[in-house]
């Protein structure tokens, strides 16, 4: 009789704890429903929240989580628990795999500048020439490296020339032309004087045209026959002259150019980097002695250039060519460490060259 009685009250506690507990888990799944009608449509969650969720929602079961799960599928929830057993048995990234050991940053930068200097090497050529270097480096890996680089092979490199590449292997042929401005007193006040010049670009040789208050096509077609003469013409040994769009440039210039044979080249609009030297020449000039001149008259400005170029020829280090003088002295020049040093002058002082005195 006393166990019947013990038996039914361990019955009703044990029925009211579930009752307890359903109605917990009817709160908890409500809610739950609410708070993830506001949340985005996707939770961003770390491995160990996976790893926790993954764990008790295999022990819930893959029907237990269609009634709870809400932070993601009962399929992804359990996918999460097949991944972390997976992973908790995986070595190999223990491993340490056999193979050929990396090539060096400095061997790779060597094997991208090979095949951008040289559209037409291929992946052969390229290796023969690292062998030649005491790099050995299989044509294979210099293949992955210039596809890791997106550089192209050698036949489709051929077919894509820089200008920059067209301006080296032509620089002995080639010249541009080019105006500049210089504000001049004169008697009638303040006028602007046009200043046309040639450079040729492999000797970087600076060629005075003329210069003009009024560059009308019958001065310039003047100054292109001048350019052009057999026996001192700045042009002789041109085949291409690199120019501008500016009008003053007009088309009876360009005839009496190609009639002699050289073929002037118009530039794509607003781009003076493809005639760079001759940009840079001007500004080499202006910066270095017009701005610092007051001009009276046309004589004053011509001078002015001619000394200029002068200077720029003979006595004037260039950077781009390694801080060399463009045309040196023919007779050697005196020794660097012995007799006193001179200073040669040009334009009052504003143009310096110092040199050892014999």
């Amino acid at each position: 009789m006393e166990k019947n009685q013990v038996a039914r009250v361990l019955a009703y506690v044990t029925g009211m704890v579930n009752q307890q507990l359903l109605l917990q888990n009817e709160y908890q799944l409500a809610e739950n429903r609410i708070l993830r009608a506001h949340l985005p449509s996707r939770l961003l969650l770390t491995d160990p929240e996976r790893s926790t969720l993954a764990v008790l929602g295999k022990r819930l079961g893959r029907q237990g989580l269609e009634l709870m799960a809400s932070a993601a599928k009962p399929d992804t929830i359990l996918a999460w628990f097949r991944k972390f057993v997976a992973q908790k048995f995986d070595g190999s990234w223990h491993r340490a795999y056999p193979g050929r050991p990396p090539i060096g940053r400095a061997i790779t930068e060597l094997i991208v500048r090979l095949a951008r200097e040289n559209s037409g090497w291929g992946y052969d050529r390229i290796a023969g020439a690292l062998e030649n270097l005491g790099h050995h480096v299989s044509d294979q890996s210099v293949g992955n490296i210039l596809r890791r680089f997106g550089i192209a092979p050698a036949p489709k490199r051929r077919q894509q020339m820089s200008w920059a590449d067209f301006i080296r292997s032509h620089m002995a042929v080639l010249a541009g032309v080019d105006f500049f401005t210089v504000e001049v007193l004169t008697w009638r006040g303040l006028a602007t004087y046009y200043v046309l010049f040639f450079l040729h670009l492999e000797t970087r040789r600076v060629t005075l045209a003329g210069i003009t208050e009024h560059p009308t096509e019958e001065w310039m077609v003047q100054m292109a026959r001048r350019a052009v003469d057999d026996i001192d013409g700045s042009l002789q040994s041109t085949r291409f002259v690199l120019h501008d769009r500016d009008t003053k440039l007009c088309a009876a210039f360009r005839d009496t150019l190609r009639f002699a044979g050289v073929r002037p080249l118009t530039l794509p609009a607003r781009s003076p980097n493809l005639n760079a030297f001759a940009e840079r020449w001007v500004r080499s000039i202006k910066s270095e002695c017009l701005s610092k001149l007051i001009l009276f008259g046309e004589a004053s400005l011509r001078r002015a250039v001619t000394q200029f170029i002068e200077h720029y020829h003979l006595e004037r280090p260039h950077q781009g060519r390694g801080n060399q003088l463009l045309f040196p002295a023919p007779v050697p020049p005196p020794s660097r460490q012995a007799g006193r040093i001179q200073c040669h002058q040009r334009l009052g002082g504003l143009l310096k060259f110092y040199q050892r005195a014999a």
